[in-house]
């Protein structure tokens, strides 16, 4: 008796799951998606830093590079960059081969030796700076440099928050228009953040010039976004 009075309950309770899920499955809600965007002036930028050699010997080659390495990095130290924001990104040495047309085959023809560096400039009215003190060490290409916020993750929440203010506004405005009034947030997700109109410049060899300028960059203002899908309760205008 007490095996078939414990099967109905789990019965009774199924279908009392089932009912509940169909019961909030026809509830009336209103979904929202909805934007918020903050405006950040950049104040940290990186860079790539190529330092390169040819030679007839892969030896050779890695020391002239080893050498120019070590200018960069000191002049680096004396432009106020710290010693963690100058990390090696890459290093390799390899053969050069040239298609020689006469014998119709790939003669080598020395070695190349590249170290690729990383370098983070944290006060931005020092960019142009540092840039001169690296192609004036040695430094064979500055490429990529691209700037950012240093206060990224206080501004994305700030974002986040006047997302989920805009879609509680949105969602008000089309629960009236409907005929009833919003209720309780049901169900909130965050898309990726993203930069808007981030000043990004693509790989540019400099070399040191003979003018006494100096560097300048200037960079944009930028848009932190993100974007919030939301589901609210609709609440129905009591029947007349």
């Amino acid at each position: 008796m007490k095996k078939k009075l414990s099967i109905v309950a789990a019965i009774l309770l199924v279908l009392q799951s089932v009912f509940s899920f169909s019961a909030q499955a026809e509830e009336s809600q209103v979904v929202v998606s909805a934007s918020g965007v903050v405006s950040v002036k950049p104040d940290v930028a990186d860079f790539i830093v190529e330092i390169k050699s040819d030679a007839k010997s892969a030896d050779k080659a890695a020391a002239d590079t080893a050498e120019k390495y070590q200018a960069v990095q000191s002049a680096l130290r004396q432009a106020g960059v710290a010693s963690g924001d100058a990390v090696t990104a890459g290093f390799t040495v390899s053969p050069k081969w040239e298609w020689q047309q006469s014998t119709a085959k790939n003669v080598l023809n020395g070695y190349s030796a590249r170290h690729s560096i990383k370098v983070k400039v944290r006060s931005l009215g020092s960019i142009g700076k540092v840039i001169d003190a690296v192609v004036q060490s040695g430094g064979d290409e500055v490429q990529n440099i691209a700037f950012s916020s240093s206060r990224y993750d206080s501004l994305r929440h700030e974002a986040l928050s006047i997302a989920v203010g805009n879609a509680r506004r949105d969602g008000e405005i089309m629960a009236r228009a409907a005929g009833g009034r919003l209720g309780q947030l049901i169900e909130v997700s965050v898309g990726q953040p993203s930069y808007r109109e981030r000043p990004y410049m693509e790989a540019v060899a400099m070399k040191a010039a003979p003018s006494p300028a100096s560097t300048e960059l200037a960079p944009a203002d930028q848009e932190i976004s993100v974007t919030i899908n939301s589901r609210w309760r609709f609440i129905p205008a009591p029947a007349k």
